[in-house]
């Protein structure tokens, strides 16, 4: 049921934003001959550029991570010579922009276009249903051939951003070889070499047994026992990757490989990952500090070269140093499980929507031939890389093979691009593509692609899919785990720590499903099945 605000509420968040929104206001959008008419469909190329022959003007609203000014970007200026189509942009800081997000929806008075807006799917579906988003399915088939043939050749993605009534709201960002779904553990190189090991572990008992052996074997050689096996911070780090030992996808819930949806908390193979930590917890193989301590906190320990076993996003940013491939994945440990050993993988599809249109939108057509170029090579290598001649050029142009120029100030590549792109530390829309980064990689790209076939992809599968709620369940999954995150999660650091002993996991079992368990795999259920059941129609 739509929600109406009360008149003092719209009062309230009206005199709030009038400064926020002042850029998108009627001014932004001015067509640039004193009307609309060069936006119209009619004056819109379906190919080629520019895209309109009278240049226009579209308010845009974005988070900002502070790396630059959006609108002093290379990659908007080079767009706005080549569609005709200039930007405004209104920018918020990420730690401040849900807010602000949230104040512009409640107003009424939109931008032109949401762009890395994070639109969650209860948002697409609200303002889509409430007419404040306009459609996009047709504008796609019309207006964007690149879009076009990603869904066409891809119908989970078309599947996973259409929402309950049948439209698409939002566009997401597509990256189709992407593998993690959580970063993996790494085991210490180094604490291998010491200790002589040429096998990694296999199962949970080969692991232990090489835990004991890095707290009482110095394989840090420092002459104390200071080594920590395996350390974590509150266990969100390790979680995933553990539970798949056992055949668990996901920490919360998850479809298995015959479809069915199962709530993770109240599954034999939590209590059996409960299990395994608390005997690494009772015989001081898992840090003491893990409840307590904070991820910088964690890292100085791998920094001070004291930890066997952990996760990040490379391994020298746990250990420090430079760069190198001398820390090997763990691989996943098999336990006899049914379905197991078994890994989350990245469904390649952003969760949540990237790029959306208002309703007051003068020109949809021409700002959706905007965003489509996005998901070409072109746009992609654009947008992701920065203008050719500035961090790359290219080797062997018919083939794709670039190769990395000078940073022109000197210094970080990364930060440099950050003020030539908006692709920096937020979701754009667009599409990752392997030729835009072909002869970019380095070493450690390619050892860990490497990894990542031997070890992870053989046991690998989307946990769930991108699903749309209907309001109504969405509003009862919210509210039931409210309560159930809480409970477990003090639940599961009472049972690893033996607080709770494990003789009482039918007592917690019991109450898991009193609070609502069983309730949200009926309703994630029901959601992957409407999301499953869009292949027959």
């Amino acid at each position: 049921m739509r929600k109406r605000l009360k008149p003092w509420a719209i009062v309230l968040c009206l005199s709030m934003v009038v400064s926020l929104l002042a850029a998108c206001g009627s001014g932004s959008k001015d067509s640039g001959d004193g009307g609309q008419a060069s936006g119209s469909a009619d004056s819109v190329h379906k190919e080629g550029f520019p895209i309109v022959d009278k240049p226009i003007t579209l308010s845009v609203f974005a988070p900002d991570v502070g790396s630059a000014k959006w609108d002093t970007m290379q990659v908007f200026k080079d767009m706005e010579k080549m569609t005709n189509i200039k930007l405004t942009f209104q920018t918020v800081p990420v730690d401040s922009f849900e807010t602000k997000k949230n104040l512009i929806f409640a107003s009424g008075d939109l931008p032109d276009i949401f762009y890395a807006s994070a639109l969650t799917p209860a948002e697409q579906v609200t303002y889509g249903s409430q007419g404040t988003l306009i459609p996009l399915e047709k504008l796609i088939d019309e207006y964007a051939p690149n879009i076009k043939k990603l869904l066409d050749e891809n119908p989970d993605v078309r599947k996973s951003i259409t929402t309950p009534d049948g439209h698409i709201y939002a566009l997401p960002y597509v990256d189709k070889g992407a593998v993690w779904y959580k970063s993996p553990l790494y085991y210490n190189g180094s604490f291998l070499k010491k200790l002589g090991v040429t096998k990694l572990p296999e199962t949970p008992d080969e692991l232990y047994d090489y835990l004991k052996r890095v707290k009482t074997e110095d394989p840090n050689g420092n002459g104390k026992a200071d080594e920590i096996p395996l350390t974590s911070t509150k266990l969100k780090d390790i979680r995933v990757q553990m539970l798949g030992f056992w055949g668990i996808y996901d920490e919360v819930y998850y479809a298995d490989k015959q479809g069915k949806v199962h709530y993770t908390p109240q599954e034999e193979g939590f209590k059996e990952y409960l299990t395994f930590l608390n005997r690494l917890w009772k015989d001081d193989l898992l840090d003491h500090e893990t409840f307590s301590q904070t991820d910088d906190q964690k890292k100085a320990k791998g920094k001070n070269n004291q930890v066997a076993l952990f996760n990040d996003w490379l391994p020298y940013f746990m250990l420090g140093g430079e760069p190198n491939t001398d820390n090997p994945f763990m691989e996943p440990l098999k336990t006899g499980f049914p379905d197991s050993p078994v890994v989350a993988k990245n469904s390649g599809i952003s969760k949540n929507g990237t790029f959306a249109i208002s309703s007051t939108n003068p020109a949809p057509e021409a700002t959706m031939r905007w965003v489509d170029y996005q998901y070409s090579y072109e746009g992609s290598t654009l947008f992701n890389q920065g203008p050719e001649g500035v961090l790359w050029k290219y080797k062997d142009e018919a083939n794709h093979v670039k190769e990395w120029l000078p940073v022109p100030d000197g210094g970080d590549r990364e930060n440099y691009r950050g003020k030539l792109t908006p692709n920096y530390g937020i979701t754009t829309p667009g599409v990752s593509l392997p030729e835009v980064s072909k002869g970019l990689r380095s070493d450690i790209d390619e050892w860990v692609e490497k990894e990542n076939q031997e070890k992870i992809l053989p046991y690998a599968k989307v946990p769930y899919p991108n699903v749309f709620l209907t309001e109504e369940e969405q509003t009862e999954v919210t509210s039931l785990l409210s309560d159930l995150n809480n409970y477990v999660e003090q639940m599961e650091a009472k049972f690893v720590t033996g607080q709770e002993p494990l003789s009482n996991w039918d007592k917690y079992k019991a109450q898991v499903k009193k609070m609502g368990g069983d309730r949200i795999v009926e309703i994630y259920q029901a959601a992957y099945d409407r999301w499953d059941g869009q292949e027959s129609k």
